[in-house]
């Protein structure tokens, strides 16, 4: 009977384990980050490949800028009105970076990721060094209130500062 009431009591415990310790803590945690394509003959370890256009490009998995780069964020309505682009603001180690980048690696696309779904593309054309960075489509209206939940929008930030 002691046996019993043991074991009922060590399956209570370990089922009530996962709230205890924090399992599934931060579920919606917003996602964002920018990766540059690069070749396909690339350790296949190291890149994807994404469809952009008819192509398939090939993209490095290390994003250059991710979410831990960003101060504060602005959506707006997309060209298509179906769905919303979102204008980021830098921190300055990561204006230096994406300047760097953007500087010497023109004629390739940079793409974005939002909660780990590829929605946006550009090809690279000047260096960008105002701070800024714009994901011109594709970021749906969950995609934002998970946003609102990590980051200040600019209006706030600008308050603050």
């Amino acid at each position: 009977m002691k046996l019993r009431v043991a074991v009922l009591l060590m399956l209570a415990v370990l089922a009530l384990a996962p709230p205890l310790f924090g399992a599934g803590k931060n579920e919606n945690k917003a996602s964002v980050t920018f990766h540059l394509e690069t070749e396909a003959t690339d350790n296949p370890k190291m890149i994807f490949p994404q469809g952009v256009g008819n192509q398939t490009r090939y993209f490095r998995r290390m994003p250059e800028i991710g979410i831990k780069d960003i101060v504060s964020f602005s959506p707006f309505p997309s060209d298509t009105g179906e769905s919303f682009g979102i204008v980021f603001r830098l921190k300055g180690n990561a204006v230096n970076r994406l300047a760097a980048v953007t500087a010497a690696n023109q004629g390739r696309w940079l793409i974005s990721q939002v909660n780990g779904r590829a929605v946006d593309g550009v090809i690279i054309d000047k260096q960008v060094s105002d701070g800024f960075i714009v994901i011109w489509k594709g970021v749906t209206l969950a995609d934002v209130e998970i946003l609102d939940k990590e980051l200040p929008r600019a209006d706030e930030a600008n308050k603050k500062n």
